[in-house]
């Protein structure tokens, strides 16, 4: 019985562990159901506001440019800044 006692505790890190490997979250190209569940403090309504102002005002440039999106603050950007990353920019030059 002793044997099984750290079971728990090995699969709690092994799933701990394989959401800090993911990879980062593309706000430029992930679609609202992706940043809802992978952005930490957006649901579905702040997931469709990301959608709506890159619709509206083009590809971000920076992680940082989500603050610039109603509802997204700080303490938002600062829980995933890590976990997001931006892509899909083409560059016209």
């Amino acid at each position: 019985m002793e044997k099984y006692r750290y079971i728990p505790l090995l699969i709690g890190a092994l799933l701990l562990g394989s959401s800090v490997w993911a990879e980062p979250v593309d706000i430029n190209t992930s679609d609202a159901d992706v940043l809802a569940e992978h952005i930490v403090g957006v649901g579905p309504v702040l997931a469709e506001a990301i959608i709506a102002y890159r619709a509206a005002y083009g590809p971000f440039q920076s992680v940082e440019d989500l603050l610039q999106v109603t509802g997204i603050g700080p303490k938002v950007l600062e829980k995933n800044t890590d976990n997001l990353q931006v892509g899909g920019i083409s560059d016209a030059n």
